[in-house]
């Protein structure tokens, strides 16, 4: 028998959904392991943030029927990059490739917009586990930008 690309989150595949009154305790609910507390801000912060600003695309990711992470990026319509600058999976999720998939949805909701030529993406330096995770797409480091966060960039193929 042929295992799917979805094999680790059984017969559901991860799916992101938008941020609303339905998920929003759940994402809240959300924890990353005390490791990786100083890598990226809260979900709370982060839904704050969503309401502030317009360009802000904040996503649930559900597997299975259950909210198990969150991202957020933007896109704007007069500029062909995208910036993921949220994302994370709960402590009790990781290691069940969610987060693999997730990016993989969530590069496929970018590209699907029309516009967008890269993609960049910015994580703490001493995060190897997203060095990983994104290298594998494809991402490419750059630099370290003011804040001392790596910026890697994925450029879309042309269509």
């Amino acid at each position: 028998m042929k295992r799917s690309a979805d094999a680790r989150t059984g017969d559901r595949p991860v799916v992101l959904r938008p941020v609303g009154k339905d998920n929003r305790a759940a994402i809240l609910a959300l924890e990353l392991t005390p490791e990786q507390q100083g890598f990226v801000a809260s979900n709370v912060d982060s839904l704050e943030e969503a309401g502030e600003d317009d360009e802000a695309i904040a996503r649930a990711v559900v597997a299975a029927g259950r909210v198990v992470g969150f991202l957020m990026y933007s896109a704007p319509e007069d500029d062909d990059e995208a910036i993921i600058y949220r994302f994370m999976i709960d402590r009790r999720e990781q290691g069940k490739g969610l987060g693999r998939a997730a990016v993989a949805r969530v590069l496929e909701e970018i590209a699907q917009l029309g516009h967008i030529r890269r993609v960049s993406i910015c994580y703490e330096p001493d995060n190897e586990a997203a060095r990983r995770l994104y290298a594998g797409f494809g991402f490419v480091e750059t630099e370290l930008d003011e804040d001392g966060e790596m910026i890697a960039v994925l450029q879309l193929s042309s269509k």
